[in-house]
């Protein structure tokens, strides 16, 4: 691995203040994409769909847990495998804690195509707290919808991705999603917001607070 060059200090801060002008270029330009990601119109979600979890069945309205919006995180866990994707559970590893994301009205539950009780021992070793859930096919084939499984030439593969939903009352909509190397970055709590129709600051947001100290 070769190193970077060895200058001095006046001529690395030249360097730096060029590169600092190209950050600020690419993080106007992340901003606009944001904004624009927010004006993309939404499709309503029609389809019943259920889910297994901890608590038993639950239809995607519930996974809103109340909340106006919903980031689902499509967990690579065919029904077959014995662990979770590497990939997907770094992913977690880095979400942190989900008050930040619940004090900005905005639910987060990971979905995979294992039953639920196939991926259970495993959510208990990684030591997750995190709303995990399988979906009942019988009600939708939520992942394959979703284009979170795709068909290949080995049949069946799964994607790791993000889908945002929208709640307006007891309708259902979908906003966005995002696939593989789209989620880098996003597992911080601006990087999941910036993927949703509200963005940073939806209604009924507050400025941050330690995780312990959010109301409700």
């Amino acid at each position: 691995m070769s190193l970077p060059e060895i200058v001095s200090r006046e001529q690395w801060r030249v360097a730096r203040e060029e590169l600092q002008r190209e950050e600020e270029a690419v993080r106007r330009a992340r901003a606009e994409l944001s904004a624009q990601r927010r004006r993309l119109p939404m499709v309503e979600v029609d389809t019943e769909y259920v889910f297994e979890g901890g608590d038993g069945k639950a239809t995607l309205l519930d996974l809103f847990e109340g909340r106006a919006q919903l980031v689902v995180h499509h967990f690579m866990f065919a029904p077959e495998w014995e662990a979770g994707c590497p990939c997907c559970s770094a992913f977690l590893d880095q979400l942190g804690h989900l008050a930040h994301l619940r004090a900005r009205n905005t639910s987060f539950a990971s979905v995979s195509r294992a039953p639920f009780t196939r991926f259970l021992p495993f959510k208990a070793r990684m030591g997750w707290t995190v709303p995990w859930y399988s979906y009942v096919p019988s009600y939708g084939d939520f992942n394959r919808d979703f284009e979170a499984t795709v068909e290949s030439d080995q049949g069946l593969a799964e994607r790791p991705g993000i889908s945002c939903f929208l709640r307006d009352h007891d309708r259902v909509f979908h906003t966005y999603s995002v696939f593989e190397d789209g989620l880098d970055g996003a597992c911080t709590l601006a990087g999941l917001l910036d993927l949703t129709a509200l963005g940073r600051s939806p209604a009924g947001s507050d400025r941050l607070r330690l995780h312990d100290e959010y109301d409700g």
